[in-house]
């Protein structure tokens, strides 16, 4: 039959046949194997490699004794992907299939029928592959999507009740921090397994003519049937959704809080369940378009769902905003500006800050400090981020010798009194080998591990303004008693190094330099960590996983071989505990005779219902992370609720990791344990050597600040006006830097307490341009030295609250009376401002140390140290003054005692203890002839000089430099004395210790 046959009998009822799609002819040219070769290898590749890092991961937290955590979050990720490619390959399969299988047998005519049945011949030759290819493909990405959500999952099929409710709903807050966040997932990823479905579905009936468009034709009853069907699924998803987002507002961030206000208890909450029945509607009208045959009812319903989405869910909440909140805010917004307060304070652990009015006086009077005899003594001087250029070059020795940019600060019993200690790792930098040892056998199997510690005294310093050290040189000695130096995991720690052997082979690696011939002393690793690589598999995996065929050629690689990989502490600790964010800065510590690097680690949530939401790297940024690599601010975005839940230990000989519950009521940290079992040892197991090292952390007083700038305000009426905020201070020591002033770590009296603790401090200044003074707050840094228990007060924040008409000055005004001080000090014949303009021409370099605050004689004392140090690169920083500064006034001098007694008028009543900076005072007599001087000079030399070669036969170049210091300074001495060169002056040579590295 003709064309124009068909036509008249499609009148008569008759349909035209589907028009056959031709074949495409059999290619003729035969494809070589090239090209399925490669596949086949770059596929086998795929798979080794994803095979490799699987084993050797296994192998690594089988090796630290957390076997557990890594396979149940593998097998929650697999069985999340698992779920998540069946559903939507699934679904997107089973529509394909359906559109395709009902598809009408006959194709009518309708416009535009003749381009689809060109997409239909151009569709056919690669359809089968398509159907499979299609949801394959759309599966894979959705399994890697729901992987991801596993932390979501295991805090939802694990949580624990949190024991107290929410303000508005009634629920308690475990709903809200674990149910809706999975509630919104499972919907979300629903919604998206049912619209893929449903575009697949649409299109192929379409391309096959079951789906007409509007005006051509009608649909097929099937086709009707299947995007009805799951038209009303996602419809009902919505609906589902409408009543999720409810509860979601209890975290919504707006301009004056985080929660529901007014508008949103009134307006939004209704209204979303208006939503949610209008989108059931929907549903139902979709399922009625099977009957009716038509599609004007679901497209009239999905059209007024957006038109009363726009105006209930937008629009009407507006104008609720702004006519009946506006005019009347304050009072309005009251009881839930309240609720945001009360969340927010508990959520961050604040509402159990004792605050304590303080009348700070400004007038300083002799005597003054006499009350605070026991705190002047523990004041810190030595900056810990100051001096590490000093510990470099006094105690790194050699250029492959590394210290952090910032040191840390911890305390210690030293001949029975506890002492605050500035402290660091001696550890290796592949940096400082030369470029001509650099090689891979050199890099992971010679250069593996530093050595030793160095700690100085934190109040402490010599006659040439250097630290006392209380542990230093290789092998280390000093006061902390003896400990395994060698650290092998570190924060500077090569990526991997491969260690030990059998008895039979000689050391290999590089131990410590030492004067022997051979200039070094070598070693064997003998400890546990790492993992045995003595197996060819085992070698090859590895050597697949970091593509070295090393692992498989070199001869340094045996059969007692050991690997160390994922050796900083940070890395280690969040593999062991992913779901843990960590401090920024882990410290070392010297614990029962191993070198022990502590981690803090907090369970956060963004999810705490009406707690104000903070930014964590904002929150832990200040002078210290903008200085100091080896600091860094937390960057895991958004939070509302943070714990310091958990120490961390890595051992630095052996790279043992264990977690200690320390805040074991924290529902988060419960949830966790109970997800991965035996994960977390309880606080019960924390000896007692340990806890005398485990303080307050850092990054969670920073967190805590910021949030009580604001909310120390109580009362809404109050808070809501704003007129009481506050704002950390700007670090006054950084000069052209315009960043936070960081917490200090101090020894400390608070008034309420007995006697000084370990305590971190900050201060609040008013918001404006007010430079005064609003509050301090120091938190109980001392955990005690009983095993198992917390020391009663530790953890306590103490917040001093000055008057709002304070005038005791901030930080800046200080810094700035420091700065442009015409104050003359005897023993310097110099102004202050001469002496920091002297020193800060060409030639010298002038930095200004921590700026600290301490409570002291019934006001708020500052002190800091200025240090000094040539213009050149092998210099360091010596301090060489101490300023201290009370109300209008200050006092400086070389010594703390000596800048207080300037500071209260000779006689500051509190003695500083070894002038409180370890200096030797000077001799209260003096020779009174130029012989006698001559003779005293002569002596000194020669006690300098047979003090440094002991020195130096010991190996101990900071005591060699100090001896050669003292004695250029008695040989200038003896030049001065001399009859006829009374005048004569004497340029010193720098010190070994300062200008190079010895070699040894």
């Amino acid at each position: 039959m003709s064309e124009s046959d068909w036509s008249g009998a499609a009148e008569a009822g008759d349909t035209p046949p589907q028009r056959p799609i031709p074949r495409p002819a059999a290619s003729s040219r035969r494809r070589g194997p090239l090209v399925p070769t490669l596949i086949a290898l770059a596929i086998l590749a795929a798979v080794a490699t994803g095979l490799a890092g699987v084993w050797t991961d296994l192998l690594w937290f089988r090796s630290v004794g957390f076997s557990g955590v890594f396979s149940t979050t593998l097998l929650t990720r697999l069985g999340l992907g698992a779920v998540g490619f069946a559903l939507v390959a699934g679904l997107v399969f089973a529509s394909l299939l359906i559109a395709y299988r009902t598809r009408p047998f006959y194709v009518p005519r309708t416009r535009g029928s003749d381009s689809l049945e060109q997409y239909r011949e151009a569709i056919e030759p690669v359809r089968r592959v398509a159907v499979i290819a299609i949801p394959v493909v759309l599966g894979a990405l959705a399994a890697t999507a729901a992987a991801g959500q596993w932390r979501t999952y295991l805090l939802w099929a694990n949580q624990v009740p949190f024991g107290s409710t929410d303000a508005h709903f009634g629920r308690d807050i475990a709903f809200f921090v674990f149910t809706v966040p999975w509630l919104q997932t499972v919907i979300g990823f629903l919604t998206l397994a049912f619209g893929a479905a449903l575009v697949a579905g649409a299109f192929t009936q379409y391309i096959y003519g079951g789906l007409q468009l509007p005006g051509r034709g009608p649909s097929t009853r099937a086709a009707m049937t299947q995007v009805a069907v799951l038209g009303a699924a996602l419809a009902l998803l919505r609906a589902a959704s409408y009543v999720v987002s409810r509860y979601t507002l209890a975290t919504k961030e707006s301009r004056l809080i985080t929660g529901i206000t007014y508008t949103d208890a009134k307006a939004v909450l209704p209204t979303r369940f208006i939503l949610a029945i209008a989108a059931v509607i929907v549903a139902a009208l979709f399922l009625a378009a099977i009957v009716t045959r038509s599609w004007r009812l679901p497209i009239i319903g999905v059209a007024l769902l957006v038109i009363t989405s726009v105006v209930v869910g937008g629009i009407y909440p507006a104008i609720i905003q702004s006519v009946r909140v506006k005019p009347s805010e304050k009072s309005l917004e009251a009881p839930y500006i309240q609720r945001n307060i009360n969340a927010t304070r508990t959520a961050y652990g604040l509402d159990k800050v004792e605050t304590t009015p303080y009348q700070a006086r400004t007038e300083a009077s002799s005597g003054q400090l006499r009350n605070d005899a026991e705190t002047i003594p523990g004041i810190r001087l030595v900056d810990p981020i100051v001096v590490a250029p000093t510990f470099r070059q006094l105690q790194a020795l050699k250029p492959y010798y590394a210290f952090p940019d910032a040191l840390d600060v911890d305390r210690y019993i030293i001949d029975g009194k506890e002492a605050d200690i500035v402290i660091a790792a001696r550890e290796l930098s592949l940096d400082g080998v030369p470029a001509s040892q650099r090689n891979w056998l050199n890099d992971h199997t010679v250069y593996t591990h530093g050595f030793g510690v160095v700690a100085a005294y934190g109040n402490k310093r010599d006659s040439d303004g250097q630290p006392v050290f209380a542990v230093r040189n290789i092998p280390p000695t000093g006061a902390l008693g003896e400990f395994e130096p060698r650290i092998y995991f570190g924060e500077q720690s090569p990526e991997y190094s491969i260690v030990g052997g059998t008895a039979q082979e000689a050391p290999r690696e590089f131990d410590y330099p030492d004067s022997s011939p051979q200039g070094q002393k070598n070693n064997t690793y003998a400890g546990s960590g790492g993992v045995q690589i003595g197996s060819f598999v085992r070698q090859a995996a590895y050597a697949v996983k970091y593509r070295e065929l090393n692992f498989l050629l070199s001869n340094a690689v045996g059969s007692g071989s050991r690997i160390l990989d994922h050796r900083r502490p940070l890395e280690r600790v969040q593999r062991v505990a992913p779901w843990l964010t960590l401090d920024g800065n882990p410290y070392p510590a010297l614990i029962d005779g191993r070198v022990q690097w502590i981690v803090d680690g907090y369970t956060t949530t963004a999810n705490y219902p009406y707690s104000q939401l903070e930014s964590l790297d904002i929150a832990t940024s200040d002078s210290t992370t903008q200085r100091a690599t080896s600091v860094a601010a937390i960057r895991a975005g958004q939070v509302n609720y943070v714990r310091n839940s958990v120490k961390a230990t890595v051992d630095a000989f052996d790279g043992a990791v264990k977690l200690y519950a320390w805040d074991e009521a924290d529902p988060l940290l419960r949830t966790w344990s109970k997800a991965y079992p035996g994960s977390v040892s309880p606080l019960s197991e924390i000896s007692g050597s340990l806890m005398a090292h485990l303080r307050y952390p850092e990054d969670l007083l920073k967190i805590q600040r910021m949030v009580l700038s604001r909310y120390h305000v109580n009362d809404a009426d109050s808070f809501f006006g704003g007129n009481d905020y506050w704002r950390v201070p700007q670090d006054p020591a950084q000069e052209g830097l315009d960043v936070p002033q960081p917490p200090y770590y101090l020894t400390l009296e608070m008034p309420d307490q007995e006697r000084p603790a370990f305590s971190l401090t900050t201060t609040f200044m008013p918001t404006g341009d007010r430079q005064v003074l609003s509050g301090f707050l120091a938190v109980d840094s001392d955990a005690g030295t009983t095993t198992g228990t917390k020391a009663a007060g530790f953890g306590t924040l103490r917040l001093l609250e000055l008057p709002r008409d304070s005038n005791v000055k901030g930080p800046g005004q200080v810094q700035n009376d420091i700065n442009s001080s015409n104050l003359s000090n005897p023993g310097f014949a110099l102004t202050l401002s001469q002496f920091l303009n002297n020193n800060r021409q060409q030639g010298s370099r002038v930095t200004l140390g921590n700026l600290l605050t301490l409570p002291v004689g019934g006001g708020l004392l500052y002190v800091q140290p200025i240090y000094v140090s040539a213009n050149s690169a092998s210099a360091y920083p010596l301090s060489r003054v101490t300023v201290a500064a009370f109300g209008d006034k200050l006092g400086w001098s070389d010594t703390l005692t000596g800048a207080l007694d300037q500071l209260f008028g000779g006689n500051a009543g509190a003695n500083a203890g070894d002038d409180g900076s370890g200096t030797t005072p000077p001799p209260t007599t003096t020779p009174e002839t130029d012989a006698e001087i001559l003779a005293a000079a002569l002596a000194d030399m020669q006690t300098a000089f047979e003090e440094g070669q002991a020195a130096l036969e010991k190996g101990d170049f900071a005591a060699y430099g100090a001896a050669q210091k003292r004695l250029q300074d008695a040989l200038a001495k003896a030049i001065a004395a001399q009859p006829e060169g009374g005048s004569a002056s004497v340029t010193p040579t720098p010190s070994p210790t300062a200008s190079a590295t010895p070699t040894g």
